[in-house]
């Protein structure tokens, strides 16, 4: 599920057959990444998000989605242009790679999200192995969209933020605490003890639970709280939660993982019938042929392109896009187990603890009485 170099070598030449489209267009127009491709917590299927900025007085989408068919960049019949969504987009799927892309004008909020993230992965260095698990979770369930009933991705960072923001234990944001057991404590804490009724998710300022009645005081009038609702800490008044009128499903599905994976690493579990036959993590993770065999081929097409120069990296402003998050374990990159076998690892350990012991520590967690 990780990135791998061949996947961002793939993307970024993706990245680059569409500048030169704009360039062509509009030599001073500045083509930026956002959203996972820019944060490095992609999986192999996800879209590609930019934003190109320049001086126009409406977005030029017809004008771009011209150029694009011209130029045959995007396969037959999947350009589309979204003129009356709340963020105008023209929305693609790349000929050659079937990666699909997601093109905005003069739009900052991405770009300051992508930074923001980045900013906590270098503070939470296990950030990226909980989302990168989490994404997949919910991709494979259809409720990684706020379209088909489930949540943004940006709504599922910040959860996973503030679950260690405000985890009782302090070590649970240590570089080497059990990857396992914080999974299983994040599915304990939002699929079961936090109170989605009463209570609204704080980033800024270290992070809290906050009473929805408090959120209300600071925003527009006639605002209504959601039923996920977390503060947006980059846009005051917004909620990113507002659109996930499927949250309470990704509730279930949480509820599901934890008693699970909770049995899974129970002692009870050496009992299981199939417990040599399949992994703790595949009790709730699959990964389908399709996929396998899709990095396959970009593993076969873009392995001997993995070493591009510095000079592309500076000019799509992706230069730290998969770094981890700092620059000793960027060195030590090729050495560690990626994010989904270093998850894997921890899970295995954790059945050595008692089924008493693998999940009860959140318990403090849960925001259902915060509002007092």
């Amino acid at each position: 599920m990780s990135p791998r170099p061949e996947e961002a070598a793939m993307r970024r030449e993706v990245v680059k057959r569409i500048e030169t489209v704009i360039k062509d267009l509009w030599p001073t127009a500045d083509v930026q990444i956002f959203g996972s491709f820019s944060t490095g917590l992609y999986l192999p299927t996800s879209d590609i998000d930019l934003v190109v900025f320049g001086k126009w007085e409406r977005p030029p989408l017809q004008l771009l989605e011209q150029a694009l068919r011209k130029h045959n960049v995007a396969e037959p019949y999947s350009i589309k242009v979204l003129d009356k969504a709340t963020v105008p987009i023209i929305k693609l799927t790349d000929q050659e790679t079937e990666v699909k892309v997601d093109i905005s004008f003069n739009v900052e909020t991405g770009v300051k999200a992508a930074r923001f993230i980045k900013e906590y992965m270098k503070k939470y260095s296990l950030l990226p192995y909980l989302i990168l698990v989490l994404k997949q979770f919910l991709l494979q369930r259809d409720l990684n969209e706020v379209f088909t009933g489930g949540i943004s991705s940006y709504s599922l960072i910040l959860m996973a933020i503030s679950f260690l923001q405000l985890h009782p234990r302090i070590d649970a944001r240590r570089a080497d605490e059990n990857l396992g057991m914080l999974l299983i404590e994040f599915f304990e804490l939002y699929g079961r003890n936090f109170n989605y009724l009463k209570t609204g998710i704080r980033i800024k300022n270290g992070g809290a639970y906050i009473a929805k009645e408090e959120i209300m005081k600071v925003m527009t009038n006639g605002y209504r709280p959601s039923m996920l609702c977390i503060e947006d800490p980059l846009l005051p008044g917004n909620d990113v939660g507002r659109s996930s009128y499927g949250a309470m499903q990704v509730k279930q599905v949480f509820d599901y993982a934890y008693i699970v994976l909770s049995h899974a690493v129970s002692p009870l579990a050496r009992s299981y019938p199939n417990r040599d036959s399949e992994s703790t993590l595949g009790r709730i993770i699959k990964v389908t042929q399709e996929v396998i065999d899709y990095r396959a081929w970009i593993k076969k097409k873009w392995g001997s392109k993995i070493n591009l120069s510095p000079e592309l990296d500076n000019r799509l402003k992706i230069r730290d896009q998969i770094a981890p998050c700092n620059g000793e374990q960027q060195q030590n990159r090729d050495s560690e187990p990626s994010y989904n076998q270093r998850l894997a690892l921890s899970l295995a350990s954790t059945q050595q603890l008692s089924s008493g012991s693998s999940a009860s520590s959140v318990s403090s967690l849960s925001g259902s009485d915060i509002v007092s």
